[in-house]
């Protein structure tokens, strides 16, 4: 993939996780404060706790924070997929979404 490649779909993915924020905040009690600095996108909760995902141009990854770790994921076969094999980045960050935030979250692309 070339870097322009990695770019637009990096975008998409950043894209898509602000305007799934702004839909949770609207359609449920949640409350995720989603703020964005170039490539970088802090979600902050109701608890304090944070979620940040970061674009690492150079190795062409997203890279993930969350209070369970941090993860790494690469754009293979379609999807943002962890480079460890721990499954798909939307997955990921309902998983640890719903956990920081103590409701049910579904992001998806």
């Amino acid at each position: 993939m070339t870097d322009l490649e990695f770019l637009d779909r990096a975008e998409s993915l950043l894209q898509a996780l602000e305007a799934r924020c702004d839909e949770l905040n609207e359609q449920s009690e949640v409350d995720i404060d989603n703020q964005r600095t170039g490539g970088m996108v802090t979600l902050s909760f109701a608890n304090r706790s944070q979620i940040i995902i970061n674009l690492q141009k150079p190795l062409q990854e997203v890279w993930m924070a969350a209070r369970s770790g941090g993860y790494h994921y690469r754009f293979v076969d379609g999807h943002w997929q962890d480079t460890k094999g721990q499954g798909e980045f939307f997955s990921a960050l309902s998983r640890d979404a719903s956990a920081q935030s103590g409701l049910a979250l579904d992001f998806r692309p």
